[in-house]
């Protein structure tokens, strides 16, 4: 997992996939996403086919990483200790786990001291 500059939030690859100016510079980093974003992004109730094609081609540049014991421990751990939703309480036990700064739109995240936060500014 050497090279990975930061994992992104699920909002992060919205914003990319929108074309969103708050995100135009992540196309020559090295990402990683959990697989909870994967699972987020494919699983939209009524996705089209041109979606899912514009969304695995955004996900072919990532480092797609699976739920481990390890993580699903951290998590375990977040959900504990944090109120929490689910989803990013893996998110941000990925994060944990391999030491890669969290960039996010969701100040959710900021109650969790555990992780490298990076907040995006949306106001542009």
């Amino acid at each position: 997992m050497n090279g990975v500059d930061f994992l992104a939030d699920t909002n992060v690859l919205i914003y990319a996939l929108e074309g969103h100016p708050v995100v135009s510079g992540i196309t020559h980093c090295s990402i990683a996403i959990s697989v909870i974003s994967e699972i987020e992004l494919l699983g939209k109730k009524g996705i089209l086919p041109h979606e899912i094609s514009e969304i695995r081609s955004l996900l072919d540049d990532c480092t797609v990483i699976s739920l481990t014991d390890e993580i699903k421990n951290i998590a375990i751990a977040l959900k504990q200790v944090y109120s929490i939703k689910l989803p990013d309480a893996v998110i941000a036990a990925t994060s944990i786990y391999f030491g890669w700064p969290l960039v996010t739109a969701d100040t959710d995240f900021k109650t969790v001291k555990d992780i490298n936060l990076v907040l995006l500014d949306l106001i542009r």
